[in-house]
């Protein structure tokens, strides 16, 4: 706390026919008026001690924050002829990609839940008719929240290649609108429904800025494999599990059930699974 003295000098009164006055020294902050009525002040100083606020810088604002955005450099890219996840440079190539799509349905969230406890990267795909309600957009905000990317699956799941450019264009530009004003981006990966795509949905993905997705391999659309111990044993043991396996599951029961066995039967077998923030 600093203090300012304050000194007050003798006010002398002069009796005088012509003059009656009393002259007063203040403090270098400010000067005071002595009261007319005051007819002689002490002889001695006296000392008065005055409050100062210390100056203090403030922080600024987190508003007034720039958020700076670290470039992350890619490892990966998708090789658009098998769809593996292939290294870059000298990137492990012994890794896999999980992949989960028709989100956010009944298990989607418990299913990130998994993930993220095994510290597991993986896209969720959406479609659009799975965020018609304000529980189902809650849900894809919990989803992404836990750090998964989000993936474009387009608004109804048809087929592409059955449907107009303009049909085309409203199922992919409208779950990217809607799933942008929900968790404030747009997706950076496409896949197509049924894995079928046309030219017109291939040159709209890339005007996008998305990056164009299929699958190596999934099973649990198939009535076998629709029981969580079939699954996870196809999954992990299957002849088409490779380098840079792209795989492809769905919000279901079974492979709800199903997935922390899968997780561990790829890890056992030595795969890591690439984080799609590394992908090209």
């Amino acid at each position: 706390m600093k203090k300012a003295i304050l000194y007050s000098s003798l006010s002398v009164v002069l009796l005088s026919a012509c003059t009656n006055g009393a002259q007063e020294a203040g403090g270098p902050e400010e000067e005071t008026e002595v009261p007319d009525q005051q007819e002689e002040q002490p002889e001695d100083e006296t000392e008065i001690e005055t409050e100062e606020e210390e100056e203090s810088s403030e922080p600024a604002d987190d508003a007034d924050e720039e958020e700076v955005e670290v470039e992350v450099e890619p490892e990966y890219e998708i090789n658009d002829v098998v769809w593996t996840v292939d290294p870059i440079d000298d990137a492990n190539p012994q890794v896999v990609l999980a992949t989960f799509d028709d989100a956010p349905d009944q298990h989607a969230v418990e299913m990130a839940e998994t993930l993220k406890e095994n510290d597991v990267p993986a896209i969720f795909f959406v479609n659009g008719h799975f965020l018609d309600t304000d529980e189902e957009k809650e849900m894809l905000k919990e989803i992404h929240n836990m750090g998964f990317p989000i993936g474009n699956h387009t608004m109804t799941h048809q087929d592409l290649k059955s449907i107009s450019e303009e049909e085309q264009y409203e199922e992919i530009i409208e779950v990217s609108d809607i799933v942008e004003d929900i968790i404030g981006e747009r997706p950076r990966f496409f896949r197509a429904p049924f894995g079928s795509n046309t030219d017109y949905s291939r040159e709209l993905v890339e005007e996008e800025g998305m990056i164009l997705m299929n699958w190596t391999y999934g099973y649990d659309w198939e009535p076998e494999y629709q029981d969580a111990e079939a699954l996870a044993d196809i999954m992990v043991n299957t002849e088409f599990l490779q380098n840079g396996a792209n795989l492809l599951m769905h919000d279901r029961e079974w492979t709800n059930e199903a997935l922390q066995d899968i997780i561990d039967g790829l890890r056992d077998q030595d795969y890591e699974f690439v984080d799609p923030e590394l992908i090209k």
